[in-house]
């Protein structure tokens, strides 16, 4: 694994790099094997991606035709609900593209039915990826946010989600929240080519330096269990989220 961790000024600072690693990572993949697979992310930071992504000079050098469009995880609300994950990627990303609906790969968290959601997805990714039995996915991007508790996708501290049972996809019952979630296992995404985790704010110091200088405790921690096993590994942070940071990682 090669991790890199760098500080930015700011949100825009952040999408700008994370823009060229997008299209990098595009390029590369449709060049080795004629597709691009990537696990898009919810919440705020994304949008700014987003929004470089569909102008120039980043929109000209993405292969829309040859990209499948894929979720790390979903919340347990129809795909036209406001905290819906698909529908925010829909909106500001998969609407403003050439990217046909063929073409995106949707957790369908509508279901009432959790369990059967994370089943449904965990069969699309076996037959996308034409995965045998315990063969996992290989994104060629995930792109990852970092909660103020250090929770990623839907790995929230000490729930039931962060234990590797050989699932693809599982059903997690978030109690802070109050809620179900459906999200990717820590096994899949540590399988991607490449991870991006875009974090901002000043709220996310403690848990961001935690993560990164303190003691091995994913069970706290579930940022931590993101070590892909032969991928990069970039975290994009902004000034106020990489306050904390001891110098070495600050100079990256």
């Amino acid at each position: 694994m090669s991790r890199t961790v760098e500080t930015l000024s700011d949100v825009s600072a952040i999408a700008q790099k994370a823009a060229a690693l997008y299209v990098n990572a595009a390029q590369q993949a449709v060049r080795e094997r004629g597709v691009f697979r990537v696990a898009m992310a919810g919440g705020s930071t994304p949008k700014a991606l987003h929004a470089l992504l569909i102008a120039e000079p980043f929109r000209s050098q993405l292969p829309f035709d040859k990209m499948q469009v894929f979720f790390g995880d979903e919340r347990h609300v129809p795909p036209d609900h406001a905290d819906s994950n698909y529908r925010m990627v829909d909106e500001t990303f998969i609407s403003k593209t050439p990217i046909k609906p063929e073409q995106v790969f949707r957790i369908k968290g509508e279901l009432q039915d959790t369990e059967r959601a994370a089943l449904d997805y965990e069969q699309t990714l076996k037959t996308q990826f034409s995965l045998k039995a315990t063969a996992l996915p290989r994104f060629d991007l995930m792109l990852l946010g970092m909660g103020n508790e250090g929770h990623t996708l839907s790995l929230f501290p000490g729930t039931t989600a962060l234990k590797d049972n050989g699932r693809l996809v599982v059903r997690t019952w978030v109690g802070k929240l109050y809620t179900e979630r459906i999200t990717c296992t820590a096994p899949v995404a540590n399988n991607s080519a490449a991870i991006i985790f875009m974090i901002a704010g000043a709220d996310k110091a403690p848990a961001l330096k935690a993560v990164l200088e303190g003691p091995f405790e994913p069970e706290q921690l579930p940022s931590q269990l993101i070590k892909p096993s032969n991928g990069q590994l970039h975290f994009l942070v902004d000034s106020a989220a990489g306050g904390m940071l001891s110098k070495e990682w600050a100079a990256h």
